[in-house]
């Protein structure tokens, strides 16, 4: 499924993932492919991803938002302070603070 995460101040990410777990008002939540339309608040917490593909480059370039890799270089975890979340159509829309 396609991700995009975006800040007001930019683009942080934009790819395909096969799983996305995110910080919800009453707990983390996951999401996969083919999950059904949801439009959701997120609280602070970390956003962690699995991108589709094991040799995804990820650059975390000047002002992007905080992330670390983790040690099997499986799953990118952003920090976040609370957004929206919104899935409809394989397509991942999340709006970050």
């Amino acid at each position: 499924m396609l991700l995009e995460i975006i800040t007001p101040d930019e683009e942080v990410f934009k790819g395909e993932v096969d799983h996305i777990l995110c910080p919800g008002l009453d707990g983390y939540f996951g999401i996969l492919n083919n999950h059904a339309p949801l439009i959701s608040s997120l609280t602070k917490g970390n956003l962690s991803i699995s991108p589709a593909s094991p040799d995804m480059h990820f650059d975390a370039g000047e002002g992007k938002m905080k992330h670390t890799l983790s040690d099997d270089k499986k799953t990118v975890t952003f920090e976040i302070n609370g957004g929206t979340i919104e899935v409809k159509s394989n397509k991942v829309i999340v709006l970050a603070e």
